[in-house]
């Protein structure tokens, strides 16, 4: 079936949507239905795909109408973000309201937060609900998803992944850190979030595929029948060097190496 992907931020994440016998292309921008209420969004891609669940429908390709009523939402939803943290320091909650955001319809209000523990906000989603006389809705994130929001510059120099061009978050692990060969050090291998870098997943299986037949340090190997111990590895090169009763040896891959 014809799928369209739409985001509904800049780089934020793509939802799938059903285009409705819609003429839609990549970067139009329409209003599509959601749980939530309808949505201003644009699409990234029209493709055909296997879904398995149904899909919510795009309404209809934007208006101007449509755009400036969208521009009146963002101005308003800066302007209650601003009124929501008042709210919480006033409240004394111990949490960060990221950002704020209207449906395109206004049936609710969406704010995203931080927090250390556990946060009993009925209070503040009272204040909120009275004076804005919408749906209020809060949504606890992690320090993954602030970093996407708040943005800033990672170790390299430019701009974070998640805030540049990254729609969706991959899981990264310690292991793709440990297949590329870089040393376990948090203030090398973590973002500005205090998470592993994103970049990890870059490359991961290009490391992989090349660490498939090199040994690990310290291995024991066979070399030309002699043993020797390996002690230095270059994953890419599929290179290692071997010492052998003192004399160290570079060893190019091809095929698996002997380990004993």
């Amino acid at each position: 079936m014809q799928v369209c992907g739409v985001s509904f931020k800049e780089n934020g994440k793509v939802y799938n949507f059903c285009p409705n016998k819609l003429e839609i292309k990549k970067g139009d921008s329409v209003i599509v239905e959601t749980e939530k209420g309808e949505q201003y969004g644009k699409i990234i891609f029209v493709d055909n795909k296997e879904i398995s669940t149904s899909l919510k429908n795009v309404i209809r390709v934007a208006t101007k109408e449509d755009y400036n009523k969208y521009l009146k939402n963002l101005t308003d939803a800066q302007k209650a973000l601003l009124e929501a943290r008042k709210m919480v320091s006033n409240l004394g909650l111990e949490m960060q309201i990221i950002d704020g955001s209207y449906t395109f319809d206004r049936k609710q209000l969406l704010f995203n937060f931080i927090a250390d523990s556990r946060v009993d906000f009925r209070e503040l989603v009272k204040s909120l609900a009275g004076k804005y006389r919408t749906r209020i809705e809060l949504h606890q994130i992690g320090v993954r998803d602030k970093a996407k929001e708040v943005g800033g510059l990672g170790v390299c120099g430019r701009t974070l992944c998640c805030s540049g061009h990254l729609n969706n978050h991959e899981t990264i692990t310690i292991n793709m850190a440990k297949n590329q060969g870089i040393a376990l050090n948090p203030t090398k291998i973590n973002g500005c979030c205090g998470r592993l870098l994103c970049c990890l997943s870059y490359e991961d299986e290009e490391y992989a595929n090349c660490r498939k037949h090199l040994p690990n340090y310290g291995d024991m190997v066979k070399i030309d029948g002699v043993k020797g111990r390996v002690i230095g590895i270059n994953i890419l090169k599929k290179e290692y060097r071997v010492d052998i009763n003192g004399e160290i040896k570079e060893i190019k891959v091809d095929e698996p190496c002997s380990r004993k």
